[in-house]
């Protein structure tokens, strides 16, 4: 098998991006890169490291991102499992990338941006939830925002809310196989639901 070693003949193959795919391309909030972005509940975070990259499913119950200036978001590190990955690498490489989705929309909004944390309780108490905060909130600084062509998500039907995948194994299956039965199982997924429902914030 050959592979594709120089960007010269990557472009060789791909060619010339259309106007529309250079234009589209935003410094900072817009009125509309705004009003899409405040309508996402959800966006998955890519971040780097030393160790690798990491990409994490960030979601709120309302816009998952607050808007500090026309430049900088607020996303609140809300409970998880603790593995802190993506926050090791901002922590590391503040290099990250945002992709924002709406339920029902083909559209994607990218972002791409540096990124910091803080644990300042001016910040954490913004996003407070019946006396929760987040433990962090991760600042990001807008590079660029672009909008991403609808072909993935139409291809791959997201949206049509008929699941093809009809046999799938669940968190709990794979927490016994990956430990020989020690951890996961069939207790482990009855329980989920009133434990998430306990540490949702």
């Amino acid at each position: 098998m050959e592979f594709i070693a120089t960007i010269d003949d990557l472009e060789k193959i791909y060619g010339t991006p259309v106007p529309a795919a250079m234009v589209k391309v935003a410094h900072q909030l817009t009125p509309l890169y705004r009003r899409w972005i405040m309508a996402s509940r959800f966006c998955v975070l890519t971040t780097v490291g030393p160790d690798g990259t990491d990409g994490s499913p960030r979601g709120d119950d309302g816009p998952v991102v607050v808007e500090l200036d026309e430049k900088t978001l607020a996303l609140p590190d809300w409970h998880g499992n603790n593995r802190i990955d993506s926050l090791r690498n901002i922590v590391r490489d503040g290099r990250v990338s945002l992709m924002f989705m709406v339920p029902g929309s083909n559209n994607v909004v990218r972002l791409n941006g540096e990124a910091r944390l803080t644990t300042d309780t001016s910040m954490t108490s913004r996003f407070d939830q019946n006396g929760r905060n987040p433990r962090s909130v991760i600042i990001i600084r807008i590079r660029e925002i672009y909008t991403q062509c609808a072909r993935a998500l139409i291809r791959s039907e997201l949206w049509t809310g008929q699941d093809k995948s009809t046999d799938l194994p669940t968190v709990g299956q794979i927490l016994a196989e990956m430990s020989d039965g020690e951890v996961g199982g069939l207790t482990y997924d009855d329980d989920w639901a009133e434990r998430a429902a306990k540490t949702m914030w």
